[in-house]
């Protein structure tokens, strides 16, 4: 029996013990470890593994060892922030696989991969034809950075001339049925402001599951039920319909008047009324 609670024991300090190691590392994904820290990171595993399990093992001489590794790669870490060529060394730089439409076989035999493996990543980024490529940059986590010809390119409101509203972050003021008052304040809305809302879609705060207001101060609802049908903000939508209504009319009045000066006024109405829907119609849309 003490044979298994000192092995308890021991999982739980090393649990403690490598959280500390992780946090001083710091955090980054799988697909964004150097070669160095995913050695070391497999090593650190292995040393607990051993001396949580083996208990001939001496605790002190492992918890060492992890640090040692730990305050390696923190380390390693630090230099790369600081030096670009030790940054290289270790962590390595992008490599050019394909310039303007051409594969570099050289660049390709020197990373040791093959047609196969670039087809396979061109894919995962929707190209399908070398020859649309502009250029090509094989990242040194394996990812594949495509730039596509400009003539190949999605269109963009940019292209088109197009001015759209920047969009801010939506605040999540409910969650799990609570309302989180903090994100309230930041969104500008209240308490009141919210139980209206909620009332309007016919929706009681404990079967919200989550809960945004947009940067247009507009409130999207997600339920636990999910067979009740939530109204959808309808504000925006009324507003252009409004306007576009009011320039028609204005139009209608200036063909039916026999007044020319009544038809003159109406006429540059509808026009100011026109230039304020071609304003704000990316705004008001949806």
């Amino acid at each position: 029996m003490n044979g298994y609670i000192e092995i308890l024991l021991r999982s739980l300090s090393f649990i403690l013990f490598l959280f500390l190691i992780t946090k001083l590392v710091g955090k980054k994904q799988i697909s964004q470890l150097t070669f160095f820290e995913y050695v070391a990171g497999i090593t650190i595993g292995s040393i607990a593994g051993e001396v949580v399990t083996g208990l001939e093992q001496n605790y002190f001489q492992g918890a060492l060892a992890i640090f040692i590794f730990g305050f390696v790669t923190f380390l390693s870490d630090y230099l790369s922030l600081k030096s670009k060529k030790f940054r290289d060394i270790v962590e390595g730089s992008g490599t050019v696989i394909i310039k303007d439409g051409k594969l570099l076989e050289e660049n390709l035999k020197k990373e040791k991969y093959t047609i196969d493996n670039i087809s396979t990543l061109l894919r995962q980024n929707n190209v399908f034809k070398i020859a649309d490529v502009e250029f090509a940059v094989l990242e040194p986590q394996g990812k594949l950075s495509v730039l596509l010809k400009k003539e190949n390119r999605p269109l963009t409101p940019k292209d088109l001339q197009m001015k759209v509203p920047n969009e801010k972050e939506p605040y999540t003021i409910i969650m799990d049925g609570k309302i989180i008052d903090d994100a309230l304040r930041w969104s500008g809305k209240s308490r009141g402001w919210l139980y209206t809302e909620l009332e309007k879609m016919n929706a009681t705060l404990d079967n919200v599951f989550l809960g945004q207001v947009d940067s247009y101060g507009e409130l999207t609802l997600d339920l636990y039920d999910d067979k009740i049908q939530v109204p959808q903000p309808q504000q925006r939508p009324l507003l252009l319909a409004s306007l576009k209504k009011t320039q028609a009319d204005l139009e209608i009045f200036s063909l039916s008047t026999q007044c020319e000066k009544s038809k003159a006024m109406y006429k540059k109405n509808a026009a100011t009324v026109q230039e304020i829907i071609t304003k704000l119609e990316p705004f008001l849309n949806g």
